[in-house]
């Protein structure tokens, strides 16, 4: 195995570099039948994009995508769906003084131990713009699961850096270049400001949520729902840590507290996160992800050089600040990908024997 292959019934292999002609992925496994479009994929990608906001890198990429594969006449065939997205503002000069050099933070030292090569242009294949095709790849999961059991994702920022935000509604989500769910963004502008000005980076948390989930998914040992979901978001750039449900607060919380109790109605509150013996409970999913400081700043850092002698590395270019201003719609993604591949696995196990329908009561562990 590569590691460029996520899921195995909805099968998506990344491929491309950061400063290469084109990245993409192919899709093997989505059922036929489905209505799909560019216009399906591509609110998503806007979402994801650079160049939105003064507070995430400036180089400034369309994100078009193109389906090449796997659709006739406006409906999925059942086979392999090729989805292709154009590199168009590279701009690897940037990177010149680098390419002899280590970043630190970055996998510059590790991908040239492993492989003995290493494409230095904005990080190659290690850079977070590879996870643009699994944001395309996750618009058509969410498409086929909405329409199948009216699955819906939702992904906000609940922290940057040492501001803590609260949760207000939903409904600011779209409306801020944070994914904030606060009406007044005033004071994460400010901070990401002076952070910029500073020649620094922070890191972020954000939540992500899946409602209308089908009761069942997952498996009891190995491929627990709730462990391919921690799987899927650590195989996100910079994620450094997972929680499902409560997660760390359930090391002071009590038995008397933390268990979920059930009545005629459906469960009190949701600190499992919907997740109960690696299973579905229809319950909301609830997943929060770490995100590191950005390693991309232009404050020197001290490394060393492929002869391994010490130098000091300038990382020049066009960097988020924050890397995590732009997760939101990557975790709702990786999130939605494993949702997909457990609800083909229950229903090729299962069929329709099994119970589908999401639990009476959607509490919230909040």
């Amino acid at each position: 195995m590569s590691g460029n292959t996520f899921g195995n019934l909805f099968a998506v292999t990344n491929f491309g570099e950061s400063h290469g002609p084109a990245i993409g992925c192919v899709i093997d496994g989505c059922p036929p039948g489905m209505a799909l479009s560019e216009a399906d994929i591509q609110g998503d990608l806007d979402r994801r994009r650079p160049g939105t906001s003064r507070h995430v890198t400036q180089r400034n990429e369309p994100d078009a995508v193109q389906i090449l594969s796997g659709v006739y006449e406006g409906k999925t065939t059942g086979t392999p769906i090729a989805l292709l997205i154009q590199n168009t503002d590279q701009r690897s000069k940037d990177y010149g003084n680098i390419a002899q050099q280590f970043r630190p933070g970055h996998a510059d030292f590790t991908y040239w131990k492993k492989y003995g090569i290493r494409d230095p242009r904005g990080g190659g294949r290690s850079s977070a713009r590879l996870t643009a095709p699994m944001v395309a790849a996750g618009a058509v999961a969410k498409k086929w699961l909405h329409e199948k059991y009216g699955t819906v994702f939702r992904g906000c920022m609940t922290q940057i850096g040492e501001v803590v935000i609260p949760f207000e509604d939903w409904s600011h989500v779209p409306h801020n270049p944070f994914f904030a769910p606060v009406a007044d963004v005033a004071n994460l502008e400010a901070y990401m400001d002076a952070l910029r000005k500073a020649g620094d980076s922070c890191g972020a948390r954000i939540r992500v949520t899946a409602s209308n989930v089908p009761v069942g998914l997952g498996e009891p040992l190995f491929d627990k729902l709730d462990a391919e979901i921690a799987f899927a978001m650590m195989g996100i750039n910079a994620v450094k840590g997972v929680e499902i449900g409560a997660g760390f607060a359930s090391v002071t919380q009590r038995g008397t507290t933390h268990g979920d109790s059930i009545t005629p109605n459906g469960f009190e509150t949701n600190n499992a996160g919907g997740v109960l013996g690696g299973i579905s409970t229809g319950q909301d999913l609830e997943v929060s992800i770490a995100i590191k400081p950005t390693s991309s700043i232009v404050s020197p850092r001290q490394s060393i050089d492929v002869n391994n002698q010490p130098v000091e590395v300038v990382t020049k270019g066009r960097h988020d600040p924050c890397v995590g201003i732009r997760a939101t719609p990557i975790a709702e993604a990786m999130l939605a990908l494993v949702v997909i591949e457990h609800a083909l696995r229950q229903r090729a196990q299962n069929g329709d024997t099994a119970p589908v329908e999401a639990a009476p009561l959607q509490a919230s562990f909040l």
